[in-house]
């Protein structure tokens, strides 16, 4: 299989529009994000950050438009998917029988990582869940839970990442680092897409900023 060209956009979504009833919550959106570009979705809750991030990764069917992950229709089910795209939501589940080390040993073997113990040791640190590694999930408080969900992000290769309020949870050393590791990830190659109530974060990582609540 050839190798995606990397002056294409890693994510191409054309008059994608989502409806729940009467109510048009996205209507006709172009976007592209070649890579080594982070774009930010803004906006006041309602206007459709969560709507459009679950309708880029496939969780939910748009009504109508197109969404092509390194110019292919995208397919939530597919390897090549599943091997590019990593992304975190609000309802990002853990198996409970799991630790914290457990969990990203798993996914960082599915991924290949050549180096699973040294990958994961690195992340658990610079993420701040050293600590924590032998716990369970349910043991661990909302902004571990936030970390460990993005530790499943940063142990993996990824060519785009989606993310929805990742500074959720986190206190402001966890927001500053995230920015500090997002950007980092964007300068070195990845594409990312994520929503934000966060302006210093904002700021910090993206280059474009995509207002939904704007008329």
């Amino acid at each position: 299989m050839d190798s995606p060209s990397v002056s294409e956009p890693v994510l191409r979504v054309r008059g994608l529009t989502q409806r729940y009833g009467d109510l048009t919550v996205i209507d006709g959106l172009d976007l592209d994000v070649p890579p080594g570009t982070a774009v930010a979705l803004v906006g006041p809750n309602g206007s459709g950050k969560s709507t459009l991030l679950r309708c880029l990764t496939g969780l939910d069917s748009a009504a109508a438009g197109t969404v092509e992950l390194d110019g292919r229709p995208l397919d939530e089910r597919a390897v090549a998917t599943r091997r590019a795209l990593a992304v975190v939501t609000d309802d990002l589940d853990f198996f409970p029988d799991l630790s914290v080390v457990e969990h990203l040993d798993l996914v960082a073997s599915a991924h290949g990582v050549d180096d699973v113990h040294a990958a994961v040791d690195e992340v658990l640190s610079a993420i701040g869940l050293s600590a924590q590694a032998g716990q369970l999930p349910g043991t661990l408080s909302s902004g571990q839970r936030r970390r460990l969900a993005l530790a499943t992000v940063f142990v993996r290769p990824r060519r785009l990442m989606v993310l929805d309020e990742p500074e959720q949870r986190l206190d402001t050393d966890g927001v500053a680092w995230l920015g500090d590791r997002l950007r980092a990830d964007v300068d070195a190659g990845a594409a990312l897409v994520f929503a934000s109530h966060d302006p210093d974060l904002v700021e910090r990582v993206a280059d474009t900023v995509l207002d939904l609540g704007a008329s």
